[in-house]
């Protein structure tokens, strides 16, 4: 059952990813590949915040991918398929981290920065567009909120790349990450602090500042 007490009938009317799994649950191959292709890129581009090397990126993508159809016959929804899948890449990439924790990590180039369309970091980053200039600015501040990132330390990138790249609330990502809501205010709010320090020397170099997210949910 939901948080919210909803039946799995009735998450399954709301959430058409749900009654894609459900197919999947009863052996459609079609519906499963047309789940990969919706959470492909956006699978890859989280693991690839969190873990720092795109080819490991895609293969953690694929073990989730991998993992949803081992787990297809015992499938009931009790959230969003979202929430569970990124559970699900939650877990691994945890177990990735933590398996490499002494190991060197290799920072890459801005530009290879994942499949979420180019420059993932940018969207972080206010949206200027009065010339190259600005556009150039944009690109090395999106390169710093990339390397301010990976400063963070494994939860709260995870909170953060979430809440920015997955658009989810507070509730969604305590599901995720299996925190309260409470603790994931805190996540966030700490994280927030961590970038803004890490990104101080830049943000008022042209008078402007990052803006703050707002207070959601």
């Amino acid at each position: 059952m939901s948080a919210t007490g909803e039946t799995s009938t009735q998450l399954a009317l709301r959430d058409p990813d749900i009654r894609l799994m459900l197919r999947v649950r009863d052996d459609d191959a079609a519906a499963f590949a047309q789940l990969v292709e919706l959470y492909q890129h956006r699978l890859v581009a989280v693991m690839h915040h969190l873990v720092g090397h795109a080819d490991e990126a895609e293969d953690l993508a694929q073990e989730v991918f991998l993992r949803v159809y081992r787990a297809r016959k015992k499938y009931r929804p009790r959230s969003k398929f979202s929430t569970w899948l990124f559970t699900i890449a939650n877990n691994l990439a945890l177990n990735a981290l933590r398996s490499r924790q002494r190991k060197p990590v290799v920072s890459l180039p801005a530009q290879d920065s994942g499949p979420l369309g180019p420059r993932p970091a940018e969207q972080m980053v206010p949206d200027r567009r009065s010339g190259p200039m600005q556009r150039l600015q944009k690109q090395e501040l999106a390169a710093l909120v990339r390397q301010a990132l990976e400063g963070l330390n494994e939860r709260q990138r995870m909170a953060v790349v979430l809440n920015k790249f997955e658009d989810m609330n507070y509730a969604e990502i305590a599901e995720v990450m299996g925190l309260t809501t409470k603790a994931v205010k805190s996540l966030l709010s700490r994280a927030r602090m961590n970038l803004r320090s890490a990104l101080s020397s830049y943000i008022y170099m042209d008078g402007e500042s990052i803006p703050e997210d707002e207070e959601e949910n």
